[in-house]
């Protein structure tokens, strides 16, 4: 894989989008591709599609928010990189400027295609000259970037150094191995099936990190069952074992990927699924407390908002009828990004709030304010959801989804452990 994706991105394909690995994706198989600064994009799957276009209204708050669909092709440019580029739907890529919205879904989502009329290469400013040179450098560092992959890629935790340069959001490109190993997968499958087909239907969820200046993500497999009920019985039988063997059958969730910016190093810490596999009780609780903790000190400000929200949740899908979530991930989202500096010095009625915890006894003169931190709590992954009111589906569930209740209860409870813990 070696798109040229910052070139690419000059021209800007006036017919088109093009999509870029989202580098905040830290578990799933299904590639997850950024549409733009707020909207991502993953391949439709009908079940998945289904379930956002009848989602019940109280749980729209604990899943991102459904913005369409869109046509996506393979295609490659004039030096042969391979590349993802998303259309309106009804495949009019000649005349945007009079784009028919009325086959998309929901309607009047897509407008933003209208915005895209200028190309930026005829702009006056950017010659061809620079163009091809930047193409150039590009493919020199994509180069340098699989090298890179293909070690990373190997490893189940690891740590990227961010770089210390400027915003430390500008600086998350490239650095996250999952996300780039999935949009290496959909190259790959896509290209193979070229020949037979290229065209593909993408459905457009809201970009949930984009709130965030530094997103730290945990992704957590819910549920003691993972394999829905059209499973083959090898898939089923996989599943089942993946579970025994993991947290999932004990407990009902296991880590299946996490981001966590460390403040003290200036680093990201990343776990994998194959990680989260191996993880006993006291692993997984380990865990949690590594994604709370900045590698300075714990985020404790943090946990009565995730406790409410998952409580929140719980309550939720006890009152949902049939449904059944099976192999949906949930996701808890932070913000990295240091807390609010204050000195020791300072007005007594600015401090009056303050942590009992320091960051650390060297910080001197300095302790830690907790800023107004928000931490989103998301289902995401229905691609083998089921329901009774979908009507086709040959096995007809009753009552909550017990498994996924099991393992809400359960994390409530470990967090509680570790917030109780650490204010011993």
């Amino acid at each position: 894989m070696s798109p040229a994706f910052g070139a690419m991105e000059v021209e800007h394909y006036s017919k088109g989008v093009l999509l870029q690995p989202f580098v905040h994706q830290v578990g799933g198989h299904s590639c997850v591709l950024r549409f733009d600064d707020k909207t991502i994009c993953k391949p439709l799957i009908q079940r998945e599609h289904q379930f956002y276009e009848t989602l019940p209204t109280e749980m729209r708050k604990f899943t991102p928010q459904y913005e369409g669909v869109v046509s996506v092709s393979f295609e490659e440019d004039e030096d042969g990189n391979l590349c993802l580029i998303a259309y309106p739907l009804n495949g009019d890529h000649d005349n945007l400027e009079n784009l028919d919205n009325s086959d998309c879904e929901p309607k009047s989502k897509l407008l933003r295609w209208t915005n895209k009329k200028t190309v930026l290469l005829e702009n006056e400013k950017i010659s061809k000259e620079w163009v091809r040179q930047h193409r150039k450098e590009e493919k020199m560092k994509s180069h340098k970037l699989e090298e890179e992959f293909e070690w990373l890629k190997k490893s189940e935790v690891l740590y990227c150094t961010v770089e210390k340069k400027g915003n430390v959001s500008s600086q998350f490109k490239h650095h996250n191995p999952w996300s780039m190993k999935c949009h290496q997968q959909q190259l790959q499958r896509m290209k193979e099936n070229a020949k037979h087909r290229n065209q593909y239907k993408f459905i457009l969820l809201e970009n949930l990190t984009s709130r965030y200046e530094v997103p730290c993500v945990l992704d957590l497999k819910m549920g003691t069952r993972q394999h829905g009920d059209d499973a083959s019985e090898e898939k089923k039988a996989n599943q089942i074992r993946k579970c025994q063997q993991s947290t999932s059958a004990v407990i009902g969730v296991r880590v299946c990927g996490m981001q966590v910016y460390q403040a003290g190093t200036g680093q990201l810490m990343f776990m994998n699924k194959y990680h989260g596999r191996k993880l006993s009780v006291q692993g997984f609780k380990e865990a949690l407390y590594q994604f709370f903790h900045n590698g300075k000190y714990l985020r404790r400000e943090l946990f009565e908002s995730v406790i409410k929200k998952l409580t929140e949740l719980k309550s939720v899908l006890e009152k949902q009828e049939s449904y059944r979530f099976y192999s949906s991930s949930l996701l808890i989202i932070y913000d990295g990004k240091e807390r609010q500096e204050v000195t020791v010095d300072s007005d007594p009625e600015d401090l009056e709030d303050l942590s009992e915890e320091s960051s650390d006894e060297s910080a001197g003169a300095y302790a830690y304010k907790p800023t107004a931190s928000t931490v989103d709590v998301r289902m995401i992954d229905f691609a083998h959801t089921t329901c009774k009111y979908y009507g086709e589906d040959s096995v007809v569930h009753e009552g909550q989804d017990t498994g996924y209740v099991f393992g809400l209860q359960n994390l409530i409870d470990i967090i509680k452990e570790i917030r109780d813990e650490s204010s011993e």
